[in-house]
């Protein structure tokens, strides 16, 4: 689960490949055909085979195809742990399908399966945002109804002679089990052996525009009527809590769930999917629900799924608050933080069911407290003004120590063939965390694992950078070793290796602190509201000034220090910068779930990296046994040197 897989799969998130669960391997895609196959399965299988009697063999064919190749990609995707059979729920379906099974019985289990699948794989369920009808429909009449026809009916002028025919959107049973998921994969992916092309390249949105449009176009005005009335007295809102509940419910499950008008209230919400996003539970709701659902997940006996959604809990819920509650009540958000993490670790080691009952209960009571804290009233002006300024500064702080430190070096020693490895580096950054918040605000979800995932692995890649950086200064920390080091390499820039780590660090420095940002100023522009973004804008513009005057100190202050002495006091700060960020970074990925936390007596100064876990605390503590070790050796070679000398 660690290092470069996990990195790697951070960079592709990145890049727009694919959401949460989307590996190097290719493990995304194949999930995502999985659960396309398995849709087209559950939705035209029935319409062939009536009774043990195939109706269509070309279609019946079809079918056991596409059953085999779910068995054999579900053989090839890597196995996870604690998940179900997915294999052997891919033969039995295999084998029904083979023995032509009732349509009510092989739809069930080919939607049992894909719902196994888009779980343990994380398939990616949802649009970004909500989709534009008006998009979807110029989309529909620019691409689709010279087939489908311009209402739908699969009548359009290019649908004579097609082999089968066109879908008929107006079908009441085949639509009522299509979701608006299995619409927009078909329209991702095609379907082989029909007329029915891959789109794959419309944008995101647009093919979740085009689906919703499609999944409505049945839809009558008295339907839009209905369901906005029903939703706006509070029914399906249980059920249609976010665009992954609307987008993965077909409407026959919304008329079982709901009950008369369960179809009418989705068609409503698919033609204004911005009334799914106003009615989405706050941040503390979402970890009230994560926190029972673990409850009863772990009384039945499935710990790794409780252990998943206590993690789910704090990432997807808690930590999108944290920042203001810290503003409010610190020690309060310091405790809810280290509750949740101790839940995890009383389900990894499988204590006792009322223990971890216990754990839940005391846990929802620290979160109503910071509910009514949070409620207590709208965010003033101040407080917000206040609240972005801290949030900059306690993220920035660390960037630009480390920046004005590498800066400070290169100028001294007269290095400057290193800064546009260093620039290069933290513009690249700033480039890269950029691109992070359009895609994490337009094209993807950043999940919270993902998050607290980039910001750990980074942070012990800056730190490995900075420990070689910070030895490599102490080694030329007096006159006699930098004149020698410089006369060895007249008219040469500094070592390759040493310009891609300062680069390195450069890069990892920044990229992971504005990571962080965009999280939690996503979250307060929402708290704020737009009586208070000039507030927010306000306290950014404040805290990035500050920054500036504390790197323009260090540069001007450090530069005038002798050789010596600016080399060790540089050696030193970038050594302690490492030690901060190894703590960090620990607790960076005991958040994400990578490692429990076993929580000591101990203070607790996030600013220095130090949190109160054995883990952290003796990563830490090695981190500063290397340093010693390394501080030692230098000072017995230099004696040696100067023996010999």
């Amino acid at each position: 689960m660690m290092a470069w897989p996990r990195l790697l799969l951070v960079v592709l998130m990145l890049s727009g490949l694919g959401r949460a669960g989307m590996a190097a391997d290719g493990t995304g895609e194949r999930a995502r055909t999985v659960v396309h196959m398995l849709d087209y399965v559950s939705v035209d299988y029935p319409e062939f085979v009536v009774e043990g009697t195939v109706l269509d063999s070309a279609e019946y064919a079809e079918q056991q195809e596409f059953a085999m190749q779910v068995r054999v990609l579900l053989e090839e995707l890597p196995k996870v742990s604690g998940a179900a059979d997915l294999v052997g729920m891919a033969r039995k379906l295999e084998q029904r399908i083979g023995e032509r099974a009732e349509g009510v019985e092989v739809s069930a289990l080919a939607n049992a399966l894909r719902n196994e699948v888009i779980a343990v794989y994380e398939v990616a369920l949802a649009p970004a945002r909500p989709p534009d009808p008006a998009r979807g429909a110029a989309l529909y009449a620019s691409h689709c109804a010279s087939c489908h026809g311009a209402t739908g009916h699969g009548d359009g002028p290019q649908s004579g002679g097609l082999e089968p025919a066109p879908r008929d959107f107006h079908d009441q049973a085949a639509m009522a089990v299509r979701s608006p998921f299995g619409l927009y994969n078909t329209i991702t992916l095609g379907v082989p052996g029909t007329s029915m092309l891959a789109y794959s390249a419309l944008s995101d949105d647009e093919r979740w525009a085009l689906a919703f449009h499609a999944a409505n176009l049945r839809t009558t005005p008295e339907d839009l009527e209905r369901g906005e009335a029903l939703w706006k007295q509070g029914r399906g809102k249980d059920l249609f809590t976010n665009l992954t509940a609307l987008v993965n419910t077909t409407p026959m499950q919304a008329e079982e769930q709901l009950g008369p008008g369960g179809e009418a209230i989705m068609a409503f919400l698919l033609a204004h999917p911005e009334a799914v996003v106003a009615a989405a539970p706050s941040p503390l709701t979402v970890s009230r629900t994560r926190l029972d659902e673990a409850l009863q997940a772990y009384r039945s006996g499935d710990a790794a799924g409780a252990r998943r959604l206590s993690i789910s809990a704090y990432l997807e819920g808690f930590e999108l608050i944290e920042s203001a509650l810290d503003n409010v009540d610190a020690p309060l958000r310091k405790e809810t933080e280290r509750e949740m993490m101790a839940l995890r670790s009383l389900i990894s080691a499988n204590a006792p069911v009322d223990s971890v009952a216990a754990s839940v209960a005391h846990i929802r009571g620290l979160l109503d407290r910071a509910d009514a804290q949070l409620s207590a009233g709208a965010l003033s002006p101040a407080g917000a003004f206040i609240s972005s300024l801290i949030i900059l500064l306690r993220e920035g702080l660390e960037a630009i120590l480390v920046l004005a430190a590498i800066i400070a070096f290169v100028l001294k020693t007269g290095r400057r063939d290193a800064l546009p490895y260093i620039h290069a580096g933290w513009i690249g950054a700033v480039a890269l965390g950029a691109g992070t918040w359009l895609l994490a605000r337009y094209a993807i979800h950043v999940s919270g694992a993902n998050r607290e995932l980039t910001e750990g692995i980074t942070a012990l890649l800056a730190a490995v950078m900075l420990l070689y950086v910070g030895w490599w200064l102490h080694t030329k920390s007096n006159a006699m070793a930098w004149q020698r080091y410089v006369k060895e390499r007249v008219g040469s820039a500094l070592g390759r290796k040493t310009l891609w780590a300062l680069a390195g660090i450069s890069f990892l420095s920044v990229y992971r602190e504005l990571f962080e940002i965009i999280l939690f100023y996503e979250t307060l522009f929402s708290q704020a509201g737009p009586d208070n973004q000039r507030a927010v804008l306000g306290g950014m513009l404040v805290a990035a000034l500050l920054l500036v005057l504390v790197g323009a100190a260090i540069l001007k202050y450090s530069v005038r220090l002798p050789l010596g002495p600016f080399f060790a006091v540089t050696g030193i700060l970038l050594a302690l910068m490492a030690v901060v960020f190894v703590g960090n970074g620990i607790a960076a990925l005991q958040e994400a779930g990578v490692f429990d936390a076993t929580f000591v007596r101990f203070i607790t100064i996030p600013v220095l990296g130090i949190h109160p876990t054995a883990q952290g605390l003796g990563a830490q503590g090695a981190a500063i046994l290397l340093i010693f070790l390394g501080f030692l050796w230098t000072r017995s070679h230099r004696a040696a040197a100067k023996a010999g000398h």
